[in-house]
């Protein structure tokens, strides 16, 4: 289907969802109606019976977009978390772990360092540490919304700081035909300290788990938590019906994050001869994710099976019916993943948002070097929290921002790479449509909406902080002491206002009940 330049109603699909989210609390029609938002306005526009036009482009773009090897993996991990739990092994850990972590900041410690260790791909990230994680913090009265903020704040945002990632390839790949493509690593590691969003959000979540603080939304599901009234029973509750252990547990998780590991190395050719043989950041870089983590997920369910079945912790037959019951439970979050990825490539690629947005940079930016890592980092966060997609908008912003900023003033060159690397994460962690808002709300037994509005907030609060640190660095000329200096005090004086107006209420309460 030939694209069509919407201008600003490019944009109008994914605020109609976003509207239609907050008004039904519904994930799911509220991306139907982005996406028939985002195909009348194409059909419309292009010509055609609306009605069948409409219908035609949106299971085109759908079939298109559709990342079967993401699905399949997301499959293959509700299956093997499925067998963990039937087999006793997710009870055993949950009280080996409640023996050891009983106070919610040491769970939350630990899911927030699994989650920094964790830094290869963002997908596995999401999967596993909230699977891992959400019977212990059950345990210990976490609200699941908490657990998904920081489940999604150690993805994406340690993802794109890590050197050995998916990630590092991806930024790597934008930067070619640029003046940086024969040292896009290089340029991937300077750009490193000037990635204020990314740093900023990790130490936040550090910050609040050890002070034991939240603010918004998410104060009112922690509160409900400490209550239990969040501590919801999933709809299907898996029922041990297994005398497994700690060993069923460790077992299938250690695999997977060993077949995982091994299998990037293998697809990026590690071990053949090529340019990346014995390569290990090279392979990493090179290899496809996607199919990597196929590989490791059914390998490690064939894995599982084998442990169980001979030491009679599970018959075959509970094995397989098991595995099929595991897919089914994660039937939503892929029905929300597809719907998603069909309203990105809309907008994206029928509407060109990207190429609208790239047009509003070049005109306010290119002009004015003082403003534009500002301008690049807000072009990055709109477009990526538009359209839920953030290694899109690196693929698109970087191969015309980097020229720019090399011709203009080559000091700043990495300063606008690190400031559009930013923004594309915000929109990745923030955005609702994101893929890995979904999968992070999924592991983490949260509703998508729910781990949205919690979260929305804090990454709000370290976007603005970020965006006053880009503007410092445009005024000083790329000083990073002065730029860092003045991210971190409006983060901290954020934080300081709204924790104390969350302090200044609950003394209102008290005084009111004592009166």
């Amino acid at each position: 289907m030939e694209p069509f330049n919407a201008g600003w109603l490019s944009l109008l699909p994914p605020a109609a969802a976003i509207v239609a989210a907050l008004i039904s609390r519904e994930v799911i029609s509220a991306l139907l109606v982005g996406i028939f938002t985002g195909a009348v306005i194409y059909t419309s526009s292009t010509g055609g019976g609306v009605i069948i036009g409409s219908l035609d482009a949106v299971f085109s773009m759908m079939v298109s977009t559709l990342e079967f090897k993401i699905l399949i993996f997301t499959s293959l991990l509700g299956a093997v978390v499925y067998l963990v739990s039937l087999s006793g092994g997710s009870k055993a850990y949950g009280e080996w772990a409640g023996r050891r972590m009983k106070t919610k900041r040491k769970s939350l410690l630990s899911a927030c360092g699994l989650g920094c260790l964790v830094f290869i791909d963002d997908y596995f990230s999401c999967l596993f540490v909230g699977t891992v994680m959400k019977p212990l913090t059950d345990r210990c009265r976490v609200a699941r919304a908490k657990l998904a903020w920081i489940v999604d704040s150690t993805a994406a945002p340690v993802c794109i700081i890590a050197p050995v990632s998916s990630w590092a390839a991806a930024v790597a790949a934008s930067l070619k035909s640029t003046p940086l493509e024969d040292q896009s690593m290089a340029a991937f590691m300077a750009a490193i300290p000037w990635n204020f969003y990314a740093i900023l959000t990790i130490a936040l979540v550090v910050y609040l788990i050890w002070r034991g603080r939240d603010f918004g939304p998410m104060l009112t599901a922690q509160a409900e938590a400490e209550k239990a009234e969040n501590l919801r029973q999933d709809e299907e509750q898996t029922e041990p019906t297994g005398n497994g252990g700690l060993l069923e547990m460790i077992f299938p998780i250690a695999l997977l994050l060993i077949f995982s590991f091994a299998a990037l190395l293998y697809s990026g050719g590690f071990w053949s001869d090529g340019p990346t043989k014995y390569q290990f950041g090279a392979a990493i870089g090179a290899s496809s994710s996607s199919s990597a983590l196929c590989w490791a997920g059914f390998g490690t369910l064939v894995a599982t099976m084998l442990l169980y079945v001979p030491r009679g912790v599970l018959s075959f037959t509970k094995c397989m019916d098991g595995a099929v019951n595991g897919m089914k439970l994660m039937l939503p979050a892929n029905i929300i993943l597809v719907l998603a990825w069909t309203l990105s490539g809309i907008c994206r690629d029928l509407l060109m948002s990207a190429q609208y947005v790239e047009g509003l940079v070049t005109s306010f930016g290119g002009d004015v070097m003082q403003l534009f890592p500002f301008i690049c980092f807000a072009a990055a966060c709109v477009l990526s929290f538009a359209t839920g997609a953030s290694w899109a908008t690196f693929g698109i912003l970087v191969p015309i921002l980097v020229p720019i900023a090399y011709a203009v003033d080559p000091s700043m060159v990495f300063v606008v790479l690190g400031a559009v690397l930013a923004g594309s994460v915000f929109g990745d962690h923030s955005s609702p449509i994101s893929d890995t808002s979904v999968l992070s709300a999924a592991s983490s037994g949260c509703p998508v909406m729910e781990h949205a509005a919690t979260q929305l907030p804090y990454a709000l609060l370290t976007a603005f902080a970020a965006g006053a640190g880009y503007l410092a660095s445009g005024f000083t000329n790329g000083n990073l002491w002065l730029s860092w200096s003045t991210a971190v005090a409006v983060l901290g004086g954020g934080l300081w206002w709204f924790l104390s107006r969350q302090t200044d209420s609950v003394s209102s309460a008290v005084t009111v009940a004592k009166s």
